[in-house]
């Protein structure tokens, strides 16, 4: 680290804006080693020239694959390996990612084809007038969202299975499931915020807790629940509901539920809904 700069060299809050994260993330990186600023101000405030620009982006892209950030940083720091060699990595995840998500679009497709649309309940239950549905479920709840569970999974044992123990749900019994999937959520962050590796025991127990969450509704076996995740990083309204809890924790908590249902013998690459 040095005080010597020039004028091209960015402040903190400026990379944030060019990057599109957060000055409390590039804090974080810069904590844990992953991206260290190359200067800094006399009187001490943080500065990125382009190099330090250049493997924010690196980071970014292996970050949107699903890597965690202490593999992140074994990858970059790894003296033998060259930036070309970073890029034609990088492509192959990518087209290996493609490949799942077209994978898992064909799925999807089968299953719309084979819903039965005509008289499943909601998941919500029917007992929720739109004014509950907004006080606990959030004032952004839209329910549009349960039509489109219904196309996605009306014709499943478990969308079945949900409308038969939910149905008959009060709006006390769904504000109790809604508190206890936000301290789900808060233990999540907290965990992600330490630190806590995916694949550690403590990271396989909240993957298990969140499991049983998802349970309450229907049986949910570990290879379901890695289904589950790959939306969390894929569909960005369930990213973005994570990430508001913590930075990068959509990416954290799928990776999590992967490495715990590979403990469990299932094999995340290819996890079906059963």
């Amino acid at each position: 680290m040095t005080e010597k700069h020039t004028p091209d060299d960015l402040t903190v809050g400026r990379v944030a804006d060019l990057v599109g994260v957060s000055v409390r993330t590039l804090h974080h990186w810069d904590g844990i080693g992953l991206v260290r600023p190359s200067g800094r101000t006399w009187s001490g405030y943080r500065l990125y020239d382009a190099q330090d620009i250049s493997r924010i982006h690196r980071v970014l892209v292996y970050r949107e694959l699903g890597l965690a950030l202490a593999e992140i940083g074994r990858i970059l720091d790894d003296p033998s390996v060259d930036p070309g060699v970073h890029l034609h990595r990088q492509r192959t995840l990518l087209r290996e990612r493609i490949h799942r998500l077209e994978k898992t679009a064909r799925a999807v497709d089968e299953m719309i084809e084979r819903t039965d649309m005509t008289h499943e309940k909601s998941t919500t239950g029917t007992s929720l007038t739109p004014e509950e549905q907004a006080r606990i479920f959030g004032t952004d709840w839209d329910p549009a969202y349960q039509d489109e569970a219904r196309e996605r999974w009306g014709g499943s044992d478990a969308w079945k299975q949900s409308a038969a123990r939910t149905g008959s749900w009060d709006a006390a019994q769904w504000q109790t499931i809604k508190d206890e999937t936000d301290e789900v959520e808060a233990a999540l962050a907290e965990a992600l915020s330490r630190g806590v590796e995916p694949g550690s025991e403590e990271a396989n127990a909240l993957a298990e807790r969140h499991r049983a969450s998802i349970g309450r509704h229907y049986d949910c076996t570990p290879s379901m629940q890695v289904v589950l995740a790959r939306m969390y990083t894929e569909d960005p309204r369930f990213a973005a509901h994570y990430d508001e809890r913590g930075e990068g924790l959509a990416v954290w908590l799928r990776r999590a539920i992967e490495e715990s249902a590979r403990s469990q013998g299932v094999d995340p690459e290819t996890a079906t809904w059963q």
